[in-house]
């Protein structure tokens, strides 16, 4: 194109090392080929353009994880005449679908681990690596321990099942054999180990395991059940670790072993040998563990609830919100002389203040409206005869507003009108400024005005300041052409200063 400037389309194609053909198939079209090409038509009719519509989107928004077969199957059984060459279509459009308009789908965060916090502990079924003691079958399985930042491991060979004395065993050979405590011990939720046991039993065990980690001063930590991927740093590595047992009885030649002790010799040699691979990084997180106590074997209380419909939990008479997002979710609960830490898994995500109850045969309410307000909002007269509505007002003054309403307006206005207030003072975070406005309507005879206020505490309205941008005339660029020289810079310059100024002086090239 550089050529074609001051040559033929002949002489710039040979140039460029063209042919001519090709030099002046540009000159007529100098677009790409790939913008040449036209959008290839279907070739045959849509066989569900008539179904999309009217029947397969519906189903796939009433029942969001149905499998594109299950919905292939119910089409061909209220359509016999589609046959089997439409699914190959169908899957592609529903996973289009599904890509631009389906649901949210879940995420998985990755973590950063800094060395010496984490250790994680799990169970792994290894029937399948098919290992006999003696010519008979082992029934067994491994207990793993795993540094999340290091990937420090130990296997440690269980008969049993999951249960405590497992976990007791293989979680303080782990530690011994690492010399260090990490700060924190992740588990999954050792439903396995307790699904047998009686209540009692179950929670005797609970506590032994509390007591356990708090010897060692770790802080025990679980991820919510069912949800796997939360454990990844361990889950993972089983597969791992399965391969690599798999690799070396495959070397070993046999899978027959003379007793447990040679097996777990075995084992220890196979996890020992992927340590030493992984020394630099384990000596590094060694040296920020904790020492451990002097021989094998908290300042506050742990409880598990699980957050109900009502946005809450009970523990001991006192019922706590929470935010409404953890309804139906197990949580671990410390408590302290003034407050509760509530935790979901590892992860804080309340501290409330801790209530007590007056006696034994009442329950007491701690109340926090932030929790609550967007439900309110949809149901305003909920409020009107709320078991816990007296805890619910943050300050007095939103009592005796409620009080001075419902005399004033009625019941149904009344409700709406406190729900507005209270949802003010959660949106624009004011509710102290918000109460001593109330109280002083109050205190002159007159009823909070709802839209007064809103406008009150409405955010700053901000200005846009109006940019005007002037563009340059193109005729002074021709004016450079005729200047020539500065008829200034002789008075105040010596002659040999002076300079001719040229477009090609200034940086500028001038079209002939």
């Amino acid at each position: 194109m550089k050529s074609r400037q001051t040559s033929a389309p002949a002489v710039a194609a040979a140039m460029a090392g063209f042919s001519r053909a090709t030099g002046y198939r540009i000159e007529a079209d100098p677009r790409l080929p790939s913008q040449r090409q036209s959008p290839r038509e279907r070739r045959r009719p849509d066989p569900l353009a008539h179904l999309w519509e009217a029947e397969i989107v519906p189903m796939l928004v009433a029942a969001p994880g149905i499998r594109p077969v299950g919905v292939f199957d119910e089409m061909i059984r209220r359509h016999s005449e589609l046959g089997e060459r439409v699914r190959r279509t169908l899957e592609r459009r529903i996973r289009q679908w599904r890509a631009l308009e389906g649901p949210e789908r879940d995420v998985i965060f990755r973590q950063e681990h800094p060395p010496g916090r984490m250790g994680l502990s799990d169970f792994t079924d290894v029937a399948e690596l098919g290992i006999l003691i003696s010519g008979l079958p082992l029934a067994h399985r491994l207990y793993h321990f795993r540094l999340a930042f290091s990937g420090f491991a130990h296997a440690h060979v269980v008969l049993g099942g999951e249960s405590f004395v497992a976990l007791a065993e293989g979680l303080q050979n782990a530690l011994w054999a690492l010399g260090g405590v990490p700060e924190q011990h992740r588990s999954d939720s050792l439903s396995a180990a307790f699904r047998n046991l009686d209540r009692d039993t179950e929670v005797d065990q609970t506590k032994r395991y509390e007591a356990l980690v708090a010897h060692y001063g770790m802080t025990p930590t679980r991820n919510n059940p069912g949800v796997a991927h939360e454990n990844g740093s361990i889950e993972s590595p089983h597969g791992h670790l399965k391969k690599v047992i798999e690799d070396d009885l495959l070397l070993r030649g046999s899978r027959d072993f003379a007793d447990l002790d040679a097996y777990r010799r075995f084992i220890d040699e196979v996890v020992g040998r992927r340590n030493a691979r992984n020394r630099k990084q384990i000596e590094i997180e060694r040296a920020i563990l904790k020492s451990l106590p002097e021989r094998r074997t908290a300042d506050f209380e742990e409880e598990r609830v699980i957050v109900t419909s009502s946005g809450g939990f009970i523990l001991r008479k006192v019922f706590y919100t929470v935010p409404s997002r953890l309804i139906g979710h197990w949580l671990s609960v410390r408590l302290y002389d003034d407050r509760l830490i509530c935790f979901l898994g590892s992860t804080e995500v309340a501290t409330l203040r801790r209530g007590r109850s007056p006696d034994h045969n009442k329950r007491a309410q701690v109340v926090d409206y932030r929790h609550v307000i967007h439900a309110l909002r949809k149901k305003p007269m909920a409020l009107l005869n709320l078991v816990y509505r007296d805890q619910l007002f943050p300050r007095a003054a939103y009592a005796l507003a409620f009080e001075a309403l419902l005399a004033g307006m009625g019941e149904k206005p009344a409700c709406r009108t406190m729900v507005g207030l209270l949802a003010l003072a959660h949106d624009r975070v004011c509710e102290a400024e918000l109460a001593d406005a109330i109280s002083v309507e109050l205190d002159a005879g007159r009823l909070p005005d709802l839209a007064r206020l809103r406008e009150r505490f409405a955010p700053d309205a901000t200005s846009i300041p109006e940019v005007v941008v002037e563009l340059a005339s193109l005729s002074i660029y021709d004016e450079l052409v005729s200047v020539t020289t500065l008829a200034s810079i002789p008075e105040i310059m010596p002659a040999a200063c002076v300079m001719e100024v040229t477009p090609k002086a200034c940086g500028l090239e001038v079209a002939a």
